[in-house]
């Protein structure tokens, strides 16, 4: 049995080789579950996967543009590249995923979670709906400018070197997290608990923006003696 005959007949399966396949008019409406499949550069655009499960796939320069993913799971696997440019998102769930570098524009996030996910230079700018957790997770360098992440509880989420410029904090509880060398311009910290946020050496301007945060007495003196005044 071939391939696109596997896809059409059956929904759980496992180990196949999809990479560099257009795959959107083969794929059947009902949910798959894909466990272990290579699906490197396959073509998903405009497919729709409400549903689906990708355990442990690769899925490095995949294309989702445009896909409809409600409800969608992805456990463990991902890649480089990932394009998730106008899909829909609502209730989908990433998990331990390999995210880098993957793009989301104008993609549709509402109640999406993201957790224990390597992020690395992802572009969650510009998205619709913003309404996205995250926890566990590896962000530096990635874009989320303009996201809100007002009230959420956010816990080991690294966000060095980030592009948080236009973000809402506002009332929100960062435990274990760092955000070092970010872009902060125009950022929202207004209650904004950050005791246990590692904030590295914040510039004079970096400070300002941090207006409203609250912080520990040993990060105001650490930010203090950076600046050469002596705390006793």
């Amino acid at each position: 049995m071939d391939v696109t005959e596997l896809l059409t007949t059956q929904r759980d399966l496992e180990g196949l080789d999809l990479s560099d396949m257009a795959l959107t008019d083969v794929l059947a409406a009902e949910p798959y579950r894909l466990v272990n499949c290579d699906l490197r550069r396959a073509d998903l655009s405009e497919a729709v996967l409400v549903g689906c499960v990708f355990d442990r796939c690769a899925l490095d320069g995949a294309d989702f543009r445009g896909a409809d993913l409600d409800g969608a799971r992805f456990d463990g696997g991902g890649g480089a590249d990932l394009r998730f440019l106008n899909a829909e998102l609502t209730d989908a769930v990433f998990t331990n995923v390999d995210l880098s570098n993957a793009r989301f524009g104008n993609a549709l996030l509402a109640d999406v979670s993201f957790t224990g996910c390597r992020m690395i230079g992802a572009s969650l700018t510009g998205t619709r709906g913003t309404s996205f957790t995250v926890s566990r997770s590896n962000l530096t360098l990635a874009d989320v400018s303009g996201c809100s992440f007002r009230k959420q509880e956010i816990e080991g989420v690294r966000f060095d070197e980030a592009n948080l410029s236009g973000c809402d904090f506002t009332d929100a509880v960062l435990t274990d997290c760092r955000i070092i060398r970010a872009r902060l311009v125009g950022t929202t910290f207004t209650r904004t608990d950050l005791r246990g946020t590692d904030l590295g050496q914040p510039d004079d301007r970096d400070l300002r923006t941090l207006t409203g945060a609250i912080i520990t007495s040993a990060q105001a003196a650490a930010i203090l003696t950076d600046r050469g005044l002596t705390v006793l």
